[in-house]
């Protein structure tokens, strides 16, 4: 394919030509007969090498899923067919450049290919497929991984922009989502019945286009983000893409009722840039009732006099360089005001995922990626995985140095779990020195001790981004 000289196309970045379905997989150790259900990853794997510079974003998107029944499992892996990628197939080569290089002027429908390669949820007993810039998301089999078509939507809304990070709410099947782009209203937020009907559409005004990643959700409401690292102007003008961080700016966070009704109120915070949510959940006491929000901002990189350098944060970001903290937000809807602290600032953890059938309540327990030092340009390592306990202000951590890299582990409860922390983490490693990719199961209550089992897999997986867990109940209701 001519990748070897693209550091996040090659080594363990390196995409896989092949879509395979494998049973009879390897296993040390013991599966859990309890742990039923379906494990899924999205990602990047380029099929066709592009002119200009790449970045890891950039690839076509690559669903990798294990099922588990009962002590056995099976791997099966296969592209997500987005119409651009439709398109370079049947062009037989890449036709879009990448988000380091300027947009396509001649699709204005698309300037940049739709890869649907960040985020997977299951919703309407289908998989979704979603990009993180934004766009059409796309339905995938929860059975065969095979891609079906569009996310349904009214036809005026066909072309919605929704971003990677839309929520499933498990307890009432609906999906939450946000909207944005470079033209007004800027932001939106809506909400789909576990039947794929648009229930709920809003807009939520902003002083201009905005750069959200993630957005958080709790019984009765979303939490949107507007936060002072956006598109340069002048670049944007021009078509290109260049970001800058205003740290004059206070991060905003916009508290919108689920269903619409209420005028959205905005909560400002300290500036910040975060990626990702780990949950929200509403709470009453004597100051007032309160939404409380935890996440995992970057720690932002500060001159010799200590002040916050603002030219450098975009930098780290077009670097892939990671630096993070543990950080919770509480926003009092009495006063109008914003608490915040750090919950930890030694590690540096990302990707953080919660027990999601708890999804916008009070969770005690979330897991992370523990993230390593960069050692070369566009070096992102998931080098580990840490469990937070939010109730002993303890974490605890677990790694095997540095020829390992980790995909995102989501909670996945054990058959009739009643604890918020009863059961599994399941994800992929990447071994360096044996060139080797593996499917590890933890106990979730205790990962010190190490995988419960190792599942080497058939083929390479590629590093990647999020993953979901779908128990074999969901899986039989359809939602």
């Amino acid at each position: 394919m001519g990748f070897d000289d693209i550091p996040t196309l090659s080594g363990g970045f390196a995409p896989v030509d092949h879509e395979i379905v494998r049973d009879d997989l390897p296993v040390e150790g013991e599966i859990p007969r309890d742990l039923n259900g379906l494990y899924v990853r999205n990602g990047p794997n380029r099929q066709f090498a592009a002119p200009g510079r790449y970045h890891w974003f950039d690839g076509d998107g690559m669903l990798h899923a294990l099922r588990f029944d009962g002590g056995r499992v099976q791997y099966r892996n296969r592209w997500v067919l987005t119409p651009g990628l439709l398109e370079e197939r049947a062009a037989g080569q890449a036709l879009w450049p990448g988000i380091k290089d300027p947009p396509r002027r001649d699709r204005p429908d698309q300037p940049h290919k739709n890869t649907a390669n960040t985020d997977v949820k299951f919703f309407g007993g289908e998989l979704l497929a979603m990009w993180y810039r934004g766009g059409q998301a796309w339905r995938c089999s929860a059975q065969d991984l095979a891609t079906s078509g569009p996310l349904l939507l009214p036809p005026a809304l066909a072309d919605l922009p929704i971003s990677a990070h839309s929520k499933v709410d498990e307890r009432t099947g609906e999906l939450l989502f946000f909207a944005y782009g470079l033209t007004p209203p800027y932001l939106q937020h809506g909400v789909l019945d576990r039947r794929g009907a648009l229930t709920s559409l809003v807009d939520v005004p902003l002083p201009g286009p905005r750069l959200p990643h993630d957005m958080a959700v709790t019984e009765h409401y979303s939490i949107l983000h507007d936060l002072p690292l956006f598109h340069d102007a002048q670049a944007l003008a021009a078509g290109r893409h260049k970001l800058k961080f205003h740290a004059d700016m206070p991060a905003r966070f916009g508290v919108v009722p689920r269903h619409g009704g209420a005028p959205v109120r905005w909560f400002e915070a300290s500036p910040t840039y975060l990626y990702h949510v780990a949950n929200a959940w509403e709470e009453s006491g004597p100051a007032g009732d309160e939404i409380v929000m935890t996440g995992t901002p970057f720690r932002l990189p500060r001159d010799a006099r200590g002040d916050v350098d603002a030219e450098r944060l975009p930098r780290l970001l077009a670097l892939l360089d990671s630096d993070h903290v543990f950080h919770e937000w509480r926003f009092n809807l009495r006063t109008g005001q914003t608490r915040e602290r750090v919950l930890d600032d030694v590690l540096n953890t990302e990707f953080p995922v919660i027990n999601a059938a708890r999804l916008g309540l009070p969770t005690r327990y979330s897991w992370h990626v523990l993230m390593g030092r960069s050692t070369q340009p566009e070096d992102p390592r998931f080098c580990g995985l840490a469990r937070y306990d939010l109730q002993r202000g303890s974490c605890q951590t677990y790694h095997e140095g540095p020829q390992r890299w980790w995909s995102e582990a989501p909670f996945a409860p054990r058959d009739g779990a009643v604890e918020e922390d009863d059961g599994y983490l399941v994800g992929f490693v990447w071994n360096d020195a044996t060139r080797q990719s593996q499917a590890c199961v933890f106990d979730a209550h205790d990962i010190v001790q190490g995988p419960l089992c190792r599942i080497t897999l058939p083929q390479r997986v590629p590093h990647g981004f999020h993953a979901t867990w779908v128990s074999a109940e969901r899986l039989a209701r359809g939602w």
